[in-house]
């Protein structure tokens, strides 16, 4: 069984370049810019299909999910298919597997 944290524990970009700014003394605008810039970044790279790698963090991938059949349990309706679709997948790196696995104990 899988938990997670309450939405009080959600970083948004917002609060993640107020973070950073304050940290590093750098203005909230600079830091606004170079993060847009890599999240850009990144979704071009994942849109032709390259794969994404940050040693310790983890990796981004672009995979193909098969055609399934999906049914609405609180409905006797005719099952639907679920058309074959591209998903970005993320695997954690070695680093942040450990300290996710420790913050949990």
């Amino acid at each position: 069984m899988t938990t997670t944290l309450s939405s009080k524990n959600t970083m948004t970009k917002k609060k993640l370049i107020n973070s950073i700014s304050q940290e590093k003394g750098i203005h909230p605008n600079d830091v606004r810019h170079v993060i847009q810039a890599f999240l850009d970044k990144m979704t071009d790279c994942l849109s032709e299909g390259e794969r994404l790698e940050f040693r310790d963090f983890g990796v981004f991938e672009v995979v193909q999910r098969k055609q399934k059949i999906g049914r609405n349990p609180k409905k006797a309706e005719q099952p639907i298919i679920i058309p074959a679709r591209s998903a970005v997948k993320f695997t954690p790196g070695k680093k942040m597997r450990k300290l996710i696995e420790n913050a949990s104990e």
